[in-house]
């Protein structure tokens, strides 16, 4: 199997790439070269490879900013997912593609299965939500995948960071930090989203699937949890989301539940705490 990334250099694609560096038939596409807004130049170049599946990582993350730039999010949320669908069926190739929790409105207080209806609160959630229906609506055959609080040694793509490193770089400010208390989640190292990715892949799998690393936890939690690993002594300021002031409405509790996966019998992934260990000794944060 020859597979093309889009966004190879973002967290998730970087370590796809890596994992599939050792299979020996990984292409690996990067911003702006591959550029996912322009159609033709994108069937262009995927034509040129000798690909059987694209895995599009590639995403406008910058949740409040959709708020203000609505426009943006749809571009390469949805409309370039239609686009890249389009491709993939006049090419004949197997798509990959990565949804968000964010498609949900939180209401529920059990994990979210594939089944459960999407409701999202903001615009992120929206215009990837339509990603999803454009993709469905043009493929017969896809796998799309929702995810929850991602977190990559690359750093998400765009913004350079995540939340992990954003707290590492808060440590030593001296005053309090604010962390939001009333948002649960799946946090979810990119690595192992990524060995799963290719399970599903190696299994045929198509379809809808949520892949989080087990658990639950809220972003104030997973901010003890960091300080903890590291030992530090630094102030935690616990707030509710109408304080914190976002522009965009999160959902209350958007933790997935990876019901279909466990039904194809792929190992479950690792707890949270788990993941964010290993993931602060790889960057180096803790020994």
């Amino acid at each position: 199997m020859k597979i093309a990334v889009v966004g190879a250099d973002g967290q998730l694609g970087s370590d796809l790439v890596k994992i599939l560096a050792d299979r020996g038939a990984c292409f690996p596409l990067f911003y702006p070269e591959f550029d996912l807004t322009k159609p033709a130049a994108v069937r262009s170049r995927l034509n040129q490879l000798d690909c059987d599946v694209v895995i599009n990582t590639a995403a406008y993350n910058r949740v409040d900013d959709s708020e203000e730039y609505p426009e943006e999010a749809f571009r390469l949320n949805a409309f370039a997912v239609r686009n890249l669908a389009r491709t993939c069926k006049e090419l004949n190739l197997f798509l990959v593609h990565y949804s968000t929790d964010y498609v949900f409105d939180g209401g529920k207080s059990r994990p979210y299965t594939e089944d459960d209806c999407p409701a999202p609160l903001n615009v992120y959630g929206i215009s990837k939500l339509a990603g999803e229906y454009f993709l469905k609506n043009s493929l017969s055959r896809c796998l799309i995948i929702r995810t929850s609080g991602l977190f990559g040694a690359a750093g998400c793509w765009g913004k350079g960071h995540n939340f992990i490193d954003i707290m590492i770089g808060l440590e030593n400010s001296g005053d309090p930090i604010r962390v939001v208390e009333d948002q649960t989640i799946s946090p979810t190292h990119s690595f192992e989203l990524a060995e799963k990715t290719l399970d599903l892949l190696d299994r045929k799998a198509s379809g809808l699937f949520h892949l989080t690393n087990e658990g639950q936890c809220s972003w104030f939690e997973l901010a003890q949890c960091i300080f903890d690993l590291r030992g530090s002594n630094c102030r935690l300021a616990p707030v509710l989301s109408e304080e914190f002031g976002a522009k965009a409405r999160r959902p209350a509790f958007s933790v997935l539940e990876n019901g279909r996966a466990k039904s194809l019998g792929i190992p479950d992934m690792s707890d949270w705490e788990n993941a964010v260990e290993d993931y602060m000794k790889i960057k180096g944060y803790i020994r």
